[in-house]
């Protein structure tokens, strides 16, 4: 049996052209509103309008994810206190998952055991690579300046 693509959940497949130009035409409106708390309207599938109130915060994260989506990039939302596999986790840091355990293993990254398997918090995960992320832009800031000094 085929499941049309408008069946299946937006993060396992890419959006479609429609799902983009709506998301784009979406992120315009919030960013025109972003600088203050924003009400939205919504209609319900019976006509009856709903008023939504949307935060400055609650604007941005919904623009960074609705510039995802314009983009044609698929996107998955993971709570910071979800437990993740390590093939999640190492698909979340681009890396292969004999590289994570590595990690993990070497203590770079907090984990626990469910039985025999090992289990990582996302919040750790993103604390990981945000300090990774923070050591990469160092060094290449260093690189950066290094180089500009020869010349």
């Amino acid at each position: 049996m085929t499941i049309p693509a408008y069946a299946e959940e937006l993060g396992a497949r890419l959006p479609s052209a429609d799902e983009k130009a709506a998301a784009n035409q979406l992120r315009k409106i919030l960013a025109a509103h972003a600088t203050g708390d924003a009400t939205l309207r919504l209609l319900e599938e019976d006509r009856k309008p709903t008023e939504v109130t949307v935060t400055p915060a609650l604007s941005n994260l919904l623009m960074e994810l609705l510039r995802h989506i314009s983009q044609g990039d698929a996107v998955t939302l993971v709570p910071v206190g979800k437990m993740l596999t390590t093939q999640q986790a190492a698909d979340i840091l681009n890396v292969s998952r004999p590289y994570l355990i590595g990690l993990l293993e070497k203590g770079e990254i907090a984990y626990s055991l469910t039985g025999r398997h090992r289990r990582i918090k996302a919040e750790d995960l993103f604390a990981y690579k945000r300090a990774r992320n923070a050591e990469r832009e160092a060094a290449l800031d260093e690189l950066a300046r290094l180089d500009a000094d020869q010349l």
